[in-house]
């Protein structure tokens, strides 16, 4: 029989043709992962999980947020922070969740986002957050990657929570170091 050849696949072709094997597969990852007690076992899950790096991965992680298991909602926050062009597909869901612990954990992964992106959820989510504890969350997380361009969102929420007792001293704070420029 004589040898055919074959032209590899366009580029196109390969990424058409994988997509649904690739959801497929980070969708039953992410089964495994929440089933997963063995450590070293969700470790090999999380860096399979990690390797896709695709919106199928980054749902598959962020579907766990909501676990019981402390260690692996932290386990797929670092991974999520390990990809942010994937998880920023998942970030707007995550901020208007109705489980504030899960928007308080979506700020977590925000950390990881390119400044503007960072500062442009956040402040989306201060303009509309009603928990003190979220809105803290999101205040910790502008203090280290805020620009000048969240402080009207910070103003607006200093406003809304005059009542609480620690939000308006850290909003006071992360703003004087926005107008200083740090």
């Amino acid at each position: 029989m004589p040898l055919v050849r074959r032209d590899p696949p366009q580029p196109t072709e390969i990424t058409t043709a994988s997509e649904p094997v690739r959801a497929e597969a980070s969708h039953d990852l992410g089964l495994a992962l929440g089933g997963e007690k063995d450590l070293r076992r969700r470790e090999a899950l999380l860096a399979k999980l990690l390797a896709l790096s695709d919106a199928s991965a980054a749902a598959a992680l962020a579907r766990h947020l909501r676990s019981e298991d402390a260690g692996l909602r932290n386990a797929c926050i670092e991974t999520l922070q390990a990809m942010p062009a994937a998880a920023g597909s998942v970030l707007p869901g995550l901020l208007v969740d109705p489980d504030p612990d899960v928007r308080l954990l979506a700020t977590e992964i925000v950390r990881a986002q390119p400044t503007g992106t960072a500062n442009g959820l956040l402040a989306a989510l201060l303009d509309v957050e009603t928990h003190p504890n979220v809105c803290a969350a999101a205040v910790e997380v502008l203090a280290e990657v805020g620009t000048a361009d969240a402080a009207p969102a910070l103003r607006a929420a200093r406003t809304r929570f005059a009542s609480e007792a620690f939000l308006p001293l850290a909003i006071d704070t992360v703003l004087a170091r926005l107008a200083s420029g740090r």
